[in-house]
Order: structure tokens, then C-alpha cells, then sequence
């Protein structure tokens, strides 16, 4: 369908010309992300290197096991990457997992049932990439939320809670926030996909010659895909994870200080 594109390393060093720039930038507005400028990009490149080869390794063998074998790595990592951003939710490690693992296995088996895709690597591990990423971004925003909303509104949760709700009752306008603020960034930058920006799959598809409707076709795939997949990972994150905050008796447990 398209042509490859031959990147050299040299080119990749060029390109740390604007990492530089963003370096000099934060030096002269005393920003202070000099350093975590350096750790990331060292990060993203010895990340991507190491990634690149184990997904070559993937497609050498053509494995659909070992491609779903990485996703599951991903959403091993992506959970306990998320749990640092949800902090103040009493253990959100296990409903991360099970809301990343439901995200990717029931979107990528919805795709694949629907004759989308093929259950091949070439296929599974980048869209399998992209769904666990998302889904694990909007899980992290929308528990991050549910933390901050409960310990703010520990006293309204009390008052309903002494007037007969339970526990679901008082929580259903935290967790029902909470799920809005995990999807409304992807829901956003849906919106203005072709106006404001590009999305990355269809720049790349692009760069290697793609024909531009074969690039939107499958632009507006990933797009519905991850929508799909978002939803699923803030809805099932946050039905799991306000539970953390009550006692079985439906009371509000004692929350640590910050």
C-alpha cells in the first residue's frame, strides 16, 4: 500500500536540534526541565530502540501468541504507570488492570470479529500499542479526578450517606465526573482531527507515500477504536475503584492525609 521510508541515524540526530531548543528554552524561562528534558529523551531512545527490535523479533515469527503476550506486558506496565498518577485512590492497582485488560481485549476482539483486522502482529501489536497507551492515559486522568473529588467532597458523601444512601448513591456524581474528565480529551481531539491537526497514523501512512484516502480510511478507525477503548478503561476504572473509599457497611473510610 505505501512505500518505505528509510530514516538514518543520522537523521534521528539532526532531530535532537529541537531538543536543544527546548532545552535553551526552559534555561532561559527558569523552568527547571532541563534535566527531566535529558532523562526523557534518553528514555524515549533507549525505549524505542529496545521496543523496535522485540517487535521485529514479533514479526520474524509471525506469532499472534508473542504479539498478545507484549500487549499484556503493556498493560502490566501501563497499570502501575497509571497507579502513580492515582495516588489518592485506596488500591487502584487492581482495578487498573482490569480496566487496560478490558479495553484492549475487548476492543482489539471486536475489530478482529468485525473483520477489521487480521489477528496478525503487523496488526495486533500497533493497535494494540495504541489502545492500551489511550486507554491507560484516560484511566490515570479519570482516577486522579475521582481521588481529588472524593477527599474534596468528604462531607457531602457523609450527609448522604446519614440520609440513607448508599455508597453507589454517594459517589455517582464523582464517578460520573470522573468518567467525563477521562474521555473528554480523546472526544476532543476527535473533533478537531483534519482541522487543527494531523493524527499521527495518517502523517506516517503520509510520509510513506500512502495513498490520502487509504491514510483517512484508517485514521478514522484507530480514531472510533480508541474512543471505544477510552471509554471502557475510565467506566470500568472508576465503577471498581470508588469502592476503595467505602467500608462494606457503605461508610466513608477514613482517608490518609495528603
Amino acid at each position: 500500500m505505501s512505500a518505505g521510508i528509510d530514516i538514518t541515524l543520522g537523521e534521528v540526530a539532526a532531530s535532537l536540534a529541537l531538543v536543544v531548543l527546548a532545552i535553551a528554552v526552559s534555561r532561559w524561562r527558569r523552568a527547571e526541565l532541563e534535566s527531566e528534558i535529558a532523562v526523557a529523551v534518553a528514555r524515549s531512545m533507549v525505549q524505542l530502540f529496545a521496543i523496535g527490535y522485540v517487535i521485529q523479533a514479533i514479526f520474524d515469527t509471525d506469532s499472534a501468541l508473542l504479539a498478545l503476550a507484549l500487549i499484556s506486558v503493556m498493560v502490566v506496565f501501563g497499570a502501575f504507570t497509571a497507579r502513580r498518577r492515582a495516588a489518592k485512590v485506596p488500591g487502584a492497582l487492581l482495578p487498573l488492570l482490569i480496566a487496560l485488560a478490558l479495553a484492549g481485549g475487548l476492543t482489539l476482539g471486536l475489530v478482529i470479529a468485525l473483520g477489521i483486522f487480521e489477528p496478525e502482529p503487523r496488526y495486533l501489536v500497533p493497535v494494540g500499542g495504541m489502545v492500551v497507551g489511550n486507554a491507560m492515559t484516560a484511566a490515570a486522568v479519570a482516577l486522579s479526578r475521582l481521588g481529588d473529588d472524593m477527599a474534596d467532597s468528604q462531607g457531602r458523601i457523609e450527609g448522604a450517606l446519614a440520609l440513607g444512601a448508599s455508597s453507589a448513591q454517594a459517589a455517582a456524581p464523582i464517578v460520573r465526573r470522573s468518567v467525563r474528565m477521562g474521555m473528554i480529551a480523546l472526544v476532543d481531539s476527535t473533533k478537531t482531527t483534519g482541522l487543527i491537526f494531523f493524527p499521527g497514523t495518517m502523517v506516517g501512512m503520509l510520509l510513506a507515500g500512502a495513498d490520502p484516502t487509504d491514510a483517512v480510511r484508517l485514521q478514522l478507525i484507530l480514531l472510533y477504536v480508541l474512543l471505544g477503548s477510552v471509554a471502557i478503561s475510565s467506566l470500568v476504572a472508576t465503577a471498581l475503584a470508588y469502592r476503595g473509599f467505602f467500608t462494606s457497611d457503605h461508610q466513608l473510610r477514613e482517608q490518609p492525609p495528603d
